[in-house]
């Protein structure tokens, strides 16, 4: 879509020039989500596609913006100033409020900048309704690939919808996957894995799956092709196993860079503080069920989460993710790797996850193997 390629270009130009100096709702509205809004095919002047301070009866509140399809409401946009931060649970609250007055199943919050989808319909938990989230200013393509969903003509299609079930089952699944795979946590798979080897001791199977590179990938908005543009089909995906390292693309990151898989290579958190790979005191940040959590790794290598302190990123993680879930009234207990939850910035300043510091590490290893050996 050449209009929306133009007009993202645009607005991030605009965001770059009035980041900080209280642009207002109303001016947020007109100078950078209406030019989306338009470049995706939607008619502002047209009443029957988009209905500004829509209600849905006299006495509701008004949302910002209507998008319709036959005259019925498809999608509520709802739009704060620039620099308001839509973390905020009372934009949540509120958007929330009028799509189950009015019956409508999808919803945008945006700022200009940032902008988070949410399936109000869906039958789970407030926080886990955000199926996407992403920001203009970020130019990693995320933006475009999302907001091309939105497209007046994609929208005819209910092609969020197809999206959303694959993504439902998509969580469930990664999350068991990721919780088999964890290399502080591998009993279920080498119980498995002792049933369909022969001679291979428990230690020699848990080195093994230390040594291995294992991930897993779903196909995302960025693998949606856009409108018009016909391509040959891709060959199917295969989980990764074996030594295969593949990106994956969760549904919520703070992260620009791709999220990787790190590697189970037994380094720990202080082999990485020792070899200058990192350098504490390190911020650590994620988000959890919509709710962002930190942590800092000091600067005797040690964790800081919650008030309490651990050695291991995934502890830290399992703190991190029970608070929030204690906060929602939810009393599971969680196990997760902190290597893939946390995210810290790189050199370069781009976020990444926790794990990309076990990969530098493996990397510069080799390198000096290499020149040894040169």
């Amino acid at each position: 879509m050449p209009d929306l390629d133009r007009a993202i270009s645009e607005v991030r130009e605009r965001i770059a020039r009035f980041r900080g100096r209280q642009l207002n709702e109303q001016d947020t509205k007109a100078t950078l989500i209406e030019p989306v809004l338009r470049a995706l095919g939607w008619n502002l002047e047209d009443l029957d596609e988009v209905r500004r301070e829509y209600k849905n009866r006299r006495s509701d509140k008004p949302v910002d913006y209507s998008l319709m399809l036959m005259r019925s409401p498809k999608l509520f946009v709802e739009a704060k100033a620039l620099d308001q931060d839509l973390t905020d649970r009372r934009w949540l609250s509120q958007i929330m409020g009028y799509a189950g007055v009015a019956g409508v199943e999808w919803i945008a919050l945006s700022n200009g900048d940032e902008y988070r989808l949410y399936n109000a319909h869906a039958a789970v938990a407030v926080d886990e309704k955000l199926f996407r989230a992403f920001k203009v200013s970020d130019a990693d393509g995320r933006a475009e690939d999302t907001l091309r969903l939105l497209a007046r003509e994609r929208m005819t299609e209910n092609r969020l919808d197809v999206l959303w079930r694959a993504e439902v089952v998509d969580r469930q699944v990664r999350a068991a996957l990721e919780e088999l795979f964890d290399p502080e946590r591998t009993g279920p798979l080498e119980r498995l894995l002792q049933k369909r080897t022969t001679g291979v001791s428990p230690a020699d199977m848990r080195a093994s799956l230390r040594r291995a590179q294992i991930g897993v990938t779903f196909p995302s908005a960025a693998d949606e092709p856009a409108p018009n543009r016909r391509e040959p089909p891709a060959p199917a995906r295969k989980p990764a196993i074996r030594g295969t390292k593949i990106k994956a693309d969760p549904p919520l990151r703070l992260a620009k860079g791709p999220r990787r898989r790190p590697v189970s290579s037994g380094v720990t958190l202080q082999d990485l503080i020792n070899s200058d790979v990192l350098r504490p005191p390190i911020d650590l940040a994620t988000t959890y069920r919509g709710v962002t959590v930190r942590a800092r790794i000091e600067r005797d290598g040690s964790i800081l989460v919650d008030g309490q302190r651990t050695s291991s990123p995934s502890t830290a993680a399992n703190i991190a993710r029970e608070s929030v879930l204690k906060a929602q009234g939810d009393p599971r207990s969680v196990q997760t790797n902190g290597w893939v939850f946390w995210n810290i910035a790189d050199q370069s300043g781009t976020s990444r996850t926790l794990g990309w510091a076990r990969d530098e590490l493996k990397k510069r290893r080799g390198n000096a193997g290499d020149a040894e050996t040169a």
